[in-house]
């Protein structure tokens, strides 16, 4: 989760490019999303902890395929960063959302088959997840074409 955070992070330029974008009346204030996405570090992780730990030695091929859906849901984080604010394409970044939301839920239901609380502790990431892309739709919406 470090190394998501810090490729995020790094990825995240907040600069002229983005003050400049329009956005929606009901954006939250941009001092949340540092610490919100701390929070959600903090609990998907706690979430895939406590999954690991709960999840039978023997079931190998579940655990591998535990292991494929993180790995797969962090790289499609990093991913939404760098099409947004890297390459400045919002309209790219829309489309990957969904797959980053798809790969949060199938985490969750994967752990919430193993640990109710950890299947419950993803739910904070699915909700803001949503916002985001909700956010992110608004955004490509109320702006001219992207890429042109």
């Amino acid at each position: 989760m470090v190394v998501v955070a810090s490729l995020g992070g790094w990825a995240t330029d907040i600069g002229p490019w983005y003050f400049s974008l329009a956005q929606p009346a009901w954006k939250p204030p941009d001092a949340w999303f540092g610490p919100v996405w701390m929070v959600l570090y903090v609990t998907t992780a706690w979430a895939g902890v406590r999954t690991w730990r709960r999840m039978p030695a023997a079931a190998g091929p579940a655990r591998s395929g535990f292991v494929l859906v993180c790995l797969l849901h962090a790289l499609l984080n990093v991913l939404w960063s760098v099409l947004y604010f890297t390459l400045r394409r919002p309209d790219w970044a829309l489309v990957e959302g969904v797959a980053l939301w798809l790969t949060a839920a199938w985490a969750a239901r994967l752990m919430s088959r193993v640990d109710r609380l950890s299947g419950l502790l993803m739910l904070p990431l699915l909700l803001w997840l949503a916002v985001a892309w909700a956010l992110n739709a608004a955004t490509v919406r109320l702006n001219p074409p992207f890429g042109a």
